[in-house]
């Protein structure tokens, strides 16, 4: 018998999971439910669009609509989901020419992803205030940047959207302000490292001004005024806001499915919900964590992708596990790049290690060939047993940060400890690397600093 798949939500998850149920079981009838016209875009390109480096907004399809369309996957553009009526196994949508209907199904994933939070901040609702997390998002900053022609700009919000927008709209010509409430920029590594980022974003021009919280926006002619605490006040022609996202879950709340961390959808590792025949996945779902061995809340891309897969393959009647998170995460700020793994020192102790961090320092490659750059990590592992609990590294752009920061992931997704990774097989030549890799060389300090404090 043919299952009907109904997928709400075309991003990431959910062109992911209805991907692979086609793969496994071609006569599934798969259709997915988008709210507007851009199925399987990169939110995370957006910045890049924005700040030029990708001129045509079309290449941040990961596949077109018609490529989609190839599978045997049925979408339907420009339609609300409205309600889900898990007795019936019927959805209620508002179709693109806001006619409604019902659509059955024998299996739901529900993808509706995460929105950006809106701060109470009066004056949020000003023209020239902008937040960002969709296409369209993004087609109404780039419009104002071309039709205003905005000479300075203040973000608020120093997470990864909030330094990513203040390295594209400084590409723009723009001056840039960028306030952040906490004691430094990208709070998800440490001060040490935080503080690297924010001097690579002042050395190019950005002004940052952390440990403020924005209190109010106001119109001052035809510009806009940014006031917050600490006397902080700054004008600009152009406001984005970007501190933070929340998962989208108020249409599987309404259906009676339970949520948990964050008010995220709460899932098995199998990825069901609580209501049979409902699977949920993405940045609108709770995160297997692989070290902590609990949920939590993490929206990222590359998780999106892996659950939309597990949830796809067990739609038609598969029996996958999604394997965990780590929280891997990478971001480049003008030249700098900075990553993360794992847990950093406090969270290990929130999750009842012992935990201790070494902070080293190693050349990217042999120091005797031209552009050789340092590299900061820090790494974290258990005092009493030795093993590997995470990561932070930043260094600069040519320095391959990420695909070290892959290396550590990778360990620790295979419970490895600190010192095993000095028996890794990694490979080496003097433009690209040394005989013992920065990872190791940052294994190698850790191992001392644990012996010496024995």
């Amino acid at each position: 018998m043919t299952t009907r798949l109904l997928i709400i939500g075309g991003s990431d998850a959910g062109i992911s999971a209805g991907l692979r149920a086609r793969e496994l079981d071609s006569s599934c009838e798969v259709t997915i439910v988008l709210a507007d016209r851009f199925p399987n875009y990169s939110i995370c390109g957006l910045p890049f669009y924005l700040s030029g480096e990708v001129p045509d907004w079309h290449w941040l399809a990961h596949r077109t609509a018609e490529d989609i369309a190839r599978e045997g996957i049925h979408l339907l553009l420009d339609t609300t989901a409205r309600a889900i009526d898990p007795a019936n196994h019927l959805v209620a949508i508002l179709d693109e020419t806001g006619k409604p209907r019902q659509l059955p199904y024998d299996r739901l994933v529900i993808a509706t992803g995460a929105v950006p939070v809106r701060p109470p901040i009066p004056g949020i609702d000003l023209p020239g205030v902008f937040l960002l997390r969709s296409m369209q998002d993004s087609f109404a900053v780039h419009a104002y940047l071309d039709t205003h022609a905005p000479r300075s700009a203040v973000i608020v919000g120093g997470g990864y959207i909030g330094v990513e927008m203040a390295d594209a709209l400084t590409r723009r010509g723009l001056a840039v302000t960028l306030v952040e409430h906490g004691a430094w920029v990208l709070k998800t590594v440490d001060e040490s490292l935080g503080g690297r980022v924010g001097a690579e974003l002042r050395h190019h021009g950005v002004e940052v001004a952390t440990g403020i919280t924005v209190e109010r926006i106001a119109q001052a002619g035809p510009r806009l005024h940014v006031m917050g605490t600490e006397g902080f006040g700054a004008t600009a022609d152009l406001v984005l806001v970007a501190v933070s996202v929340r998962p989208q879950t108020e249409l599987a709340e309404a259906a009676g499915i339970a949520t948990g961390e964050r008010q995220a959808i709460r899932v098995t590792r199998a990825m069901k919900t609580n209501v049979p025949d409902i699977y949920a996945a993405g940045d609108c779902v709770e995160t297997w964590h692989r070290l902590l061995g609990a949920p939590t809340y993490l929206p990222l891309g590359t998780t999106a992708h892996k659950q939309g897969r597990v949830a796809g393959e067990n739609a038609v009647g598969g029996h996958r596990e999604f394997a965990g998170t780590l929280g891997t995460q990478v971001v480049k700020v003008f030249e700098a790049v900075v990553a993360r793994t794992g847990l950093r020192e406090n969270e290990a102790k929130e999750a009842g290690f012992d935990p201790l961090t070494v902070e080293a320092r190693a050349w990217d490659h042999k120091v005797y060939y031209p552009g050789a750059h340092e590299t900061h990590i820090r790494l974290t592992g258990d005092r009493q047993t030795g093993r590997l609990l995470g990561a932070q590294m930043v260094g600069r752009y040519q320095s391959e940060v990420a695909k070290r920061i892959d290396i550590f992931a990778t360990a620790l997704f295979h419970g490895m400890h600190v010192d095993e990774l000095n028996d890794l097989d990694l490979s080496y030549t003097p433009p690209l690397s040394s005989p013992w890799d920065p990872v190791q060389m940052s294994a190698q300090a850790w191992v001392k600093q644990r012996h010496q404090a024995e």
